[in-house]
């Protein structure tokens, strides 16, 4: 696992250019949907490190496509629905997106940007930890305690922010100094949700044995 002083240079050296870095994405089902939490409440979390040595951060990038479909082969018209995939960037494995290739054009025809805009990979990161305190009732949680967390943009700004901050000692995931991270969600003015007061707390907390 890096050091605190490893992921501050390495976040810098990152600044100009954000799709560098190339980490890879498997799925399961230890989601966390903290965008479920109710408006004014705070769900605390523990981030956990990377089980990848290879990985300088305790977090991976993900860039995602969301594709539409107006229904699927065979399915009756009566029966159809459209149909939203996901798919995953090739550019941050390194390989030609197929997508993006396509639409990189359209930014250039105003009558197209829109479109080009809805295509667009979405960029996300994902990080790992506890929940140690939950504000929702979920139906069903992994029998892992380990749970899955993808963060956008707003809500990684705040972190990344902390972790660049020279008051900050120790790392976050560190088992005995480290520092959970208390996000909170509260509504914009255009019905969105805001994550901005989400923090990290105050004092640094040990994991106990459990």
């Amino acid at each position: 696992m890096a050091t605190l002083a490893e992921i501050r240079a390495k976040l810098q050296s990152m600044e100009p250019n954000q799709n560098n870095n190339k980490p890879k994405f498997q799925g399961d089902n230890a989601m966390f949907p903290f965008w479920n939490i109710p408006e004014g409440a705070t769900a605390t979390l523990r981030f956990l490190p990377d089980g990848d040595p290879d990985n300088t951060f305790f977090w991976t990038e993900r860039n995602i496509i969301r594709l539409e479909f107006p229904g699927v082969v065979g399915v009756s018209p009566a029966e159809q629905r459209k149909v939203t995939v996901q798919v995953p960037c090739g550019e941050i494995y390194g390989d030609t997106c197929p997508v993006l290739t396509e639409v990189r054009p359209w930014y250039k025809d105003d009558t197209l940007k829109q479109q080009a805009g809805k295509y667009w990979k979405k960029r996300s990161y994902i990080f790992q930890g506890y929940v140690t305190q939950n504000p929702m009732e979920e139906d069903e949680t992994p029998e892992n305690p380990i749970r899955r967390f993808i963060i956008g943009p707003q809500i990684f700004q705040i972190i990344k922010s902390a972790l660049m901050d020279p008051d900050m000692e120790h790392l976050p995931t560190d088992y005995v100094n480290g520092t959970d991270f208390r996000l909170t969600k509260s509504t914009k003015g255009d019905g969105h949700a805001d994550y901005t007061t989400s923090s990290w707390a105050r004092r640094e907390r040990s994991l106990d044995e459990t």
